[in-house]
């Protein structure tokens, strides 16, 4: 295994995966380098690995799930340059801080396989063919996984068309 040829160039799937979980393009950047390190100390035992691509993108996710709790916990400080810059309302940040809370709590409800196939093809474009290969399932599976996927968030996200988005 050819840690330039099969690793560094998943690099922007890494990014987009972890950027679409954090919203924050720095903490992006951060756990792409986090999961690049990890797996250049995993190097020897890469190989052993049937779908790196996969590995990758599952341990960027991770990673990002955890930085997104952390940042959470956090207290933001209220200083004069927060309040020079334009930024929404606290009242718009808590309906958009709440509908995305919401969307990751439903998508945490979906079986695993929805959940990735979902993932997958709406967050990292791949196609059913990707996916099939990544699950290792037929395509017809990823396809009613994602519409299956789909259905469930549609009726359970309730966001009425007046609120914000």
């Amino acid at each position: 295994m050819d840690f330039a040829r099969d690793i560094l160039p998943l690099k922007n799937v890494l990014f987009r995966t972890a950027h679409r979980i954090t919203l924050n393009r720095e903490d992006a950047e951060d756990i792409v380098q986090d999961t690049l390190l990890k797996l250049w100390e995993r190097r020897d035992t890469l190989s052993a690995i049937h779908d790196l691509e996969a590995f990758a993108i599952t341990a960027a996710r991770n990673l990002a799930l955890d930085r997104k709790q952390l940042a959470h916990a956090k207290v933001v400080s209220l200083d004069e340059t927060l309040h020079d810059q334009q930024v929404p309302s606290v009242t718009e940040s808590l309906i958009q801080a709440e509908k995305i809370n919401h969307i990751y709590t439903l998508m945490g409800q979906l079986p695993e396989k929805q959940r990735t196939a979902l993932q997958l093809r709406d967050i990292e474009g791949k196609t059913y063919k990707e996916i099939a290969s990544i699950m290792e399932t037929s395509e017809a599976d990823v396809k009613i996984n994602i519409y299956r996927g789909r259905n469930f968030l549609k009726k359970n996200c309730n966001f009425s068309a007046a609120e914000p988005s």
